[in-house]
């Protein structure tokens, strides 16, 4: 029987580093954490995974061989964002747009995870079960907006939802029980988020978010796959 394998993108993170921490329960022969940033490999297993860089292209497909020769891949969870750096802030009107600022959020939030996909989901098994999630936020909805504001941050969770719908159309021609979702974690705290956590949001901690986040994944079916869910499970309009 061919290993399984689950692989977090984005694992250098707080919610991603809780995701792939909480993998290690899930049943999975190992649990590959990419990231910028060296941040191993779990269950135990001391070969080191390539840095990725989810604007290279290059390092994105030397992550998917890595992955493909460590197993069968069964998980794919892309946990990368941007939201604020030392440089560029949520819009609070469209005269704060920067193309700089468009481009780069654009770069990590939405082609980022595609290429992922790209590559990563060429390796879904033609049997059995078979899950990508990306981590979207539901800023990101066009139906749920009505504050306005944070432009490049909402355009480009947008794009990557679609990206998410498209891709679950084409992989499922050829793999009916393949799914792929995109999912809203709620508001986490860590530094991505933190800064702009207000009073009365339901903020938790990385590894009580991960925790709901694998509850929802593993709850999905075939018939889940291009949707838009929350961290409880409840569909986010598009």
């Amino acid at each position: 029987m061919s290993r399984s394998v689950a692989a977090v993108f984005g694992a250098g993170g707080g919610i991603g580093a809780a995701l792939a921490d909480g993998l290690a329960a899930e049943g999975f022969d190992e649990t590959i954490r990419f990231a910028r940033r060296s941040a191993g490999a779990a269950r135990g297993d001391r070969a080191q995974p390539p840095l990725v860089d989810l604007t290279d292209e290059a390092s994105v497909a030397q992550a998917a061989a890595y992955a493909q020769a460590r197993g069968e891949v069964r998980l794919v969870i892309c946990a990368a964002g941007f939201l604020h750096d030392a440089r560029f802030a949520p819009e609070k009107s469209l005269k704060s747009l920067d193309p700089a600022h468009m481009a780069h959020a654009f770069a990590v939030n939405a082609m980022g995870p595609a290429l992922v996909m790209k590559h990563m989901l060429p390796l879904c098994p033609r049997e059995g079960r078979f899950v990508f999630a990306a981590l979207s936020a539901r800023v990101g909805s066009i139906g749920d907006n009505q504050l306005g504001g944070w432009h490049s941050y909402r355009a480009s969770k947008a794009a990557l939802n679609q990206f998410v719908r498209t891709a679950a159309v084409e992989l499922a021609r050829t793999r009916a029980q393949a799914i792929v979702v995109a999912l809203h974690p709620g508001t986490v705290a860590t530094p991505l988020s933190g800064p702009f956590a207000k009073s009365g949001l339901d903020v938790r901690p990385p590894d009580v978010a991960a925790r709901e986040l694998l509850r929802v994944i593993a709850g999905l079916a075939p018939a889940d796959t291009g949707g838009f869910f929350d961290h409880k499970g409840a569909p986010v309009p598009w």
